[in-house]
């Protein structure tokens, strides 16, 4: 679909710094977190600093793309690709070996309703089979071509953002407003720096690969402990990255509620958050600075952990692989269409899909 005309939502300037201003009350806005990294930046923006600025990377998403995008449909709503990046390279190093590519871990559109008083988000499996557009790669600038059943996760491995951006809209139909990545190292420095978070288990979590072990009963989870439950799957449910996911969206509802102390803090203790935080994300170049960062959490301050709704993109198991899941056409469409649409998801889209139906989301409160 072609561009509309008018100005972008993303707008195709670059990286930009900006002074920033106090936005005390910045510091409740940001109560939620848009897969537990705008909940912390944001809570701690009120608070921040202009050379906070220099910790931000930025990508310029509209020019690595275009004008051969979906509509950008200004109504007020807003939609956001939150990536949680596998890389291996440096501090992330512990976690495997590096092969010279990062991967999206974890992926979640997010879609804000034009009022800012709920949200919906869909988490998209990284084993997902789809049609990988053309696009062009972040760092090299040569063409990357398409590719038919390739693993949703490759899109960003091979293309980076713009290329992860443009998998999702073209899956979709949807024009992404934004775009947010943390990595394994910046999220457990994000957990650590905001105390932890508590989650209540129901049965023993003991998974070697995540290095987690974790007895029934209440625990206040540290960022290596949190960085263990959100990439644990061979231990719980079937085993798969669906069980994953549920647990993934468990933790960030925890942390949502978490988050609800931020504002409690003093100054300091708020710097110390956003410069952590700063330094943990990549956005796209309308989010890249602290006063944009700002703005943007102080329109989420009406959103509360019941007020999301979050559903994993509705899937079955490959025949040909079970490895892999396939999306089911018919079911994802009404999940897009309630997003295109600015409602709610309806429960019929996910009745079907094998992505909701494990109870691994049951083992943690």
């Amino acid at each position: 679909m072609s561009e509309q005309s008018g100005s972008s939502r993303i707008r195709a300037t670059g990286k930009r710094r900006k002074k920033s201003s106090r936005r005390r009350r910045a510091t409740r806005t940001a109560a939620w977190s848009l897969a537990g990294v705008v909940v912390v930046g944001g809570a701690g923006l009120g608070y921040a600093y202009v050379h906070l600025n220099g910790n931000l990377q930025a990508v310029d998403i509209n020019t690595a793309l275009g004008k051969d995008r979906p509509s950008n449909v200004d109504n007020g709503s807003e939609d956001i690709l939150v990536l949680g990046s596998d890389s291996r390279s440096g501090a992330n190093g512990e976690y495997g070996t590096d092969e010279g590519a990062a991967r999206s871990d974890t992926a979640m559109v997010v879609h804000v309703n034009k009022g800012h008083k709920s949200a919906s988000v869909v988490s998209i499996p990284r084993d997902t089979l789809v049609t990988r557009p053309d696009c062009t790669g972040d760092e090299s600038g040569e063409p990357v071509a398409g590719q038919r059943r390739a693993m949703f996760n490759t899109a960003y491995e091979v293309g980076g953002p713009a290329c992860a951006v443009k998998t999702v809209e073209s899956m979709s139909g949807i024009r992404m407003d934004h775009y947010i990545e943390v990595d394994f190292t910046g999220f457990k420095k994000l957990v650590d720096k905001l105390g932890g978070v508590e989650i209540t288990t129901k049965q023993a979590i003991n998974d070697p690969a995540s290095h987690l072990d974790l007895e029934p009963g209440t625990h206040t989870l540290d960022g290596e402990q949190s960085l263990g439950l959100v990439r644990t799957r061979k231990s719980v449910g079937d085993g798969s990255d669906l069980g994953r996911i549920q647990l993934q969206q468990a933790f960030i509802r925890a942390l949502m509620q978490q988050a609800k102390s931020v504002g409690l803090l003093n100054g300091t203790k708020l710097y110390g958050i956003a410069d952590t935080a700063t330094k943990a994300i990549t956005t796209d170049s309308d989010l890249g600075s602290v006063t944009e960062l700002a703005r943007f959490a102080t329109g989420l301050k009406g959103l509360g952990s019941d007020d999301v709704h979050m559903v994993t993109l509705p899937v079955e198991y490959d025949p040909a692989d079970p490895n892999r899941v396939v999306p089911l056409e018919k079911a994802g469409e009404q999940v897009w269409d309630a997003l295109r649409r600015d409602r709610p998801i309806p429960a019929s889209a996910t009745e079907q899909s094998a992505g909701d139906k494990g109870d691994a989301g049951q083992i943690v409160q």
